[in-house]
C-alpha cells in the first residue's frame, strides 16, 4: 500500500478535529432536547410559577436547539496556525469539550477577528490561514494562505489555491450562501463596525455588500444579543424572489431569531407582490404623496353629510357646512380621525347649544341638551356618518377620486390622470408606504369588545373619551420598533418608502446597503434625502467594498460602460478575475427575437453547471416563459427581480426595451448585466442601446 501524500495527511488530521467537534455538538444537542423535556415536565407541576418555569427553559433550549441544528453543515471552515504553535479553529459557533475548554471559536467572537483581518503584509501573528470545505460533517477540500513565510516550520504543508479564488470558480445555485470563510478585510471591517448609529456599507455590483450586511446582522446578535434580540432585527429587501435567496444566509450563521420581510410586506397584515408601472410608480413614491394623504385624511370622506338639522323644544338647531368645517379642522388639531369621535361629539354638541334661543331649553340647561343628544337617534345617526370609524384600505382606495380635491397643487393635471388610470384595485409594492401613511394619519381606532357589540352602537360620551383616553396614552399605533433595521437594495427606495422603514426604526441602529448606479428610483438624491430624514441625528458610519469577487472582468468591463452612460461618476469596483469569455451581442429580425432567445438559453444551460437566467421587459415575460426549456436552474425574471441575486449566465432579451421602459432604464440595464458571473449574452432587434453606449 502506497503511503499517503502530505495533501491527504493534512485531510484525514483536519477530518479527525472535525469529528471531535461533531461529537461535542451532537452531546450539546442531547442535553438541548433533555432540557426540552424537563421544561415540558414542570408544567404539569400544577401551579402558575411550573408554567413560567416550564415556557422559560422550553423556549431557552428550543433557541439552541434551532442554534445547533442550523449550523450543522460546514460548522468548522477555518483553523489558524499562530506564531508560536498555537491552533486555532473557527467555526459557525463556538463549540467546548467536556472540560469546557474551546475547541471551536465562534467566527464572530474577538478571538476569531484576526481570521479575517490577518493579510500577507501585516499578518497579526498568524502563520497560516486555513479553509476547510466541509459537505455536511466531511471535509472535501483545503485551500491555504501562508501569511508569514519567515515563521513558517519546515515542515509546514500550504494546500490550494487560495479559498476566495476556489469559492469564485463555483457554480451557483438557487439560494446565497453565507461567506464566512472567504470575508475579506475590508468586508470584515463593515461587518463588525460599531454597533450604535447607522452603517452605510457602498460599492458596486458584487462586492459582497448583501452578505456582508446579513454577517453583520449575525454579528450584531452575537456581540449584543439581549439588546437585538428582545428588540428585533428587520431584515427588508426588494423583492419576495430576493428573499428567498437570502433566507439561508443567517441560520446557517446559527441566527434564526430575525423578521425577514420585502418592501412590499413591511405592513402587518397586507402583502403586495407586484409593481406598479414604472410611470405611476414614481408619483405614487414621491415625497408630495404624504401631503396629499395628510389632506385627504383630515377632509371629510366622500358621502359625509354636509348639514346637521335638528329639533329641541322650541328651537330647529341648523349647522352648515361651514360650521362643520370649523369643527372638524378643531378637533383634528388636537388629535387623530380615528382616536377624537368623542372630540367631535362634544364640538357637535357646543355648536348646537350656540344655535338654542328657545326659554324652555335655555331654562333646562346645557347639561340637560347634552343628556338629550346621547339618545337622539338622529344625532347619533349623524356622528356615525360624519365621523364614522375609518379604515387605511378604505381611505386609500378614495385617493384617485380626489386628488383633484386635495393635490391640484402638488401633481399636474396629466399626472394625476396617470394616478386615476394606473390605480390598481389591490395594492401594488408602491401602494404599501400610502396605506402606512394612511394609518399613522388615521390612528387607531378603539377595539371594541364582545360587551361592546351586544350593547347600544354608541357608547356614551364620556364612555367613549376614557376608552380615546387609554388609546392615546398607551400609543395609537404599533410599528413593530425594532432594535435594528438592515436595508438591502437601499437606492431603490422611494421617499414614501423611507418614510415606512423610518417608522420602524425610530429607536434602532442601521445597516444600509446600496449603490447608486444601480438604482430603479429616478431620482436618487431625493431619495438619499428621505434616508437622511428616516436616520435623524443618527452618526453615520460609512464603508466602501472595492471589490468585485461576482463578475468576470470581461463581463464587468462591458457593464461599466453601460453604468458610465446611466451616471456620471458611478461607482466601480475592481473585478479580480478572468473567464476567457467575451459577452456576446445578437441582433435578428424581430420575428426571429424567440427562437434566437431559446436557443441562447438552451446553449448556455448546457455550458455553465449552475443558474441561468433570461431577463426581458415585463411585458415579453409570459410569451418567454410559454418557450423555455423546463430546466430547474432556470429563472425567468422581469428586470428589477433580479436585483440582488447572481446567476452563472444570463440571456438578456431586448435590452432596448428595458432602457426605455422607465426613467431610470439605463441603471437598470446595469443591474442586469451584472447578474451575471459566467458568461452574458444579449438578443434583440436593433442595436441602438449598444451604439449609445459605444458613444
Amino acid at each position: 500500500m502506497s503511503n499517503p501524500s502530505p495533501d491527504e495527511r493534512e485531510l484525514a488530521h483536519e477530518q479527525a478535529y472535525v469529528d471531535t467537534v461533531y461529537e461535542r455538538l451532537e452531546e450539546s444537542t442531547k442535553v438541548a432536547r433533555s432540557l426540552v423535556a424537563e421544561g415540558m415536565a414542570r408544567g404539569h407541576i400544577g401551579h402558575e410559577g411550573g408554567l413560567v418555569e416550564r415556557d422559560a427553559m422550553v423556549y431557552q433550549a428550543s433557541r439552541r436547539l434551532s442554534a445547533l441544528h442550523a449550523a450543522h453543515d460546514g460548522l468548522v471552515f477555518g483553523r489558524l496556525d499562530l506564531d508560536g504553535g498555537e491552533a486555532r479553529y473557527i467555526g459557525r459557533i463556538g463549540v467546548r469539550d467536556a472540560d469546557r475548554e474551546i475547541i471551536l471559536v465562534d467566527w464572530r467572537a474577538p478571538a476569531a477577528s484576526v481570521f479575517y483581518q490577518a493579510t500577507a503584509q501585516d499578518p497579526a501573528g498568524v502563520v497560516r490561514r486555513r479553509v476547510l470545505r466541509c459537505r455536511g460533517d466531511r471535509v472535501i477540500g483545503i485551500e491555504d494562505e501562508l501569511l508569514d513565510a519567515d515563521a513558517a516550520p519546515d515542515d509546514m504543508v500550504v494546500i490550494g489555491e487560495g479559498a476566495l479564488l476556489a469559492s469564485l470558480s463555483r457554480a451557483r445555485d438557487s439560494s446565497m450562501h453565507s461567506v464566512v470563510a472567504t470575508i475579506q478585510k475590508e468586508q470584515d471591517e463593515a461587518i463588525r463596525a460599531p454597533s450604535r448609529g447607522a452603517v452605510i456599507i457602498g460599492g458596486g455590483p458584487g462586492t459582497g455588500k448583501t452578505v456582508v450586511a446579513l454577517h453583520r446582522a449575525a454579528y450584531l446578535l452575537y456581540t449584543d444579543r439581549r439588546r437585538f434580540e428582545s428588540g428585533g432585527v428587520l431584515v427588508v429587501g426588494p423583492s419576495g424572489v430576493f428573499m428567498n435567496y437570502i433566507e439561508r444566509v443567517l441560520p446557517s450563521l446559527g441566527e434564526t431569531s430575525v423578521v425577514l420581510r420585502s418592501i412590499g410586506e413591511v405592513v402587518d397584515g397586507i402583502r403586495a407582490t407586484e409593481h406598479a408601472s414604472p410611470e405611476a410608480a414614481a408619483l405614487l413614491g414621491a415625497s408630495q404623496m404624504a401631503t396629499a394623504l395628510a389632506r385627504i385624511a383630515k377632509a371629510p370622506q366622500p358621502g359625509s353629510p354636509q348639514r346637521l338639522d335638528l329639533f329641541y323644544r322650541d328651537d330647529r338647531l341648523v349647522l352648515e357646512a361651514s360650521d362643520l368645517a370649523r369643527i372638524r379642522k378643531r378637533v383634528l388639531s388636537n388629535g387623530l380621525p380615528n382616536t377624537t369621535l368623542s372630540s367631535a361629539r362634544e364640538e357637535l354638541g357646543k355648536a348646537l347649544w350656540d344655535k338654542v334661543t328657545g326659554d324652555r331649553a335655555l331654562d333646562r340647561g346645557e347639561e340637560a341638551f347634552g343628556d338629550h343628544l346621547d339618545g337622539d337617534e338622529a344625532f347619533e345617526d349623524f356622528v356615525e356618518s360624519w365621523w364614522p370609524e375609518l379604515d387605511p384600505v378604505d381611505v386609500w382606495r378614495t385617493v384617485p377620486s380626489r386628488l383633484g380635491e386635495v393635490a391640484s397643487d402638488l401633481f399636474t393635471s396629466f399626472e394625476q390622470q396617470v394616478l386615476r388610470r394606473e390605480w390598481a384595485d389591490e395594492p401594488t409594492i408602491e401602494d404599501i408606504p400610502l396605506i402606512d401613511e394612511l394609518r399613522h394619519l388615521l390612528g387607531e381606532a378603539p377595539v371594541r369588545t364582545e360587551d361592546d357589540w351586544a350593547s347600544p352602537k354608541q357608547l356614551m360620551s364620556f364612555e367613549q373619551r376614557e376608552r380615546e383616553d387609554r388609546i392615546q396614552a398607551t400609543g395609537s399605533i404599533d410599528d413593530e420598533g425594532f432594535a435594528h433595521v438592515l436595508v438591502d437594495e437601499a437606492q431603490d427606495l422611494s421617499p414614501m418608502q423611507w418614510r415606512m422603514l423610518g417608522r420602524r426604526g425610530r429607536t434602532a441602529s442601521w445597516t444600509i446597503v446600496g449603490d447608486e448606479a444601480q438604482s430603479s428610483w429616478p431620482v436618487p438624491a431625493e431619495s438619499a434625502a428621505a434616508r437622511d430624514e428616516a436616520l435623524g441625528t443618527l452618526a453615520v458610519h460609512r464603508f466602501r467594498l472595492s471589490t468585485n469577487y461576482r463578475n468576470s472582468a470581461e463581463i464587468y468591463e462591458f457593464a461599466a460602460q453601460v453604468a458610465r452612460h446611466a451616471i456620471a461618476h458611478p461607482d466601480l469596483a475592481d473585478a479580480v478575475r478572468r473567464t476567457g469569455v467575451d459577452p456576446r451581442h445578437e441582433v435578428v429580425a424581430a420575428d426571429e427575437l424567440l427562437d434566437r432567445a431559446v436557443a441562447e438559453t438552451t446553449a448556455m444551460l448546457g455550458q455553465v453547471d449552475g443558474t441561468v437566467a433570461v431577463v426581458a421587459p415585463s411585458g415579453r415575460l409570459d410569451r418567454l416563459r410559454a418557450v423555455m426549456p423546463q430546466d430547474e436552474r432556470l429563472r425567468v425574471l422581469d428586470p428589477l427581480d433580479t436585483k440582488g441575486l447572481e446567476f452563472d449566465g444570463v440571456v438578456l432579451v431586448d435590452a432596448d426595451g428595458v432602457v426605455t421602459e422607465a426613467a431610470a432604464g439605463w441603471r437598470t440595464l446595469y443591474v442586469v448585466l451584472t447578474r451575471a458571473t459566467q458568461r452574458l449574452v444579449t438578443v434583440g432587434t436593433s442595436h441602438t442601446w449598444l451604439d449609445r453606449v459605444a458613444e
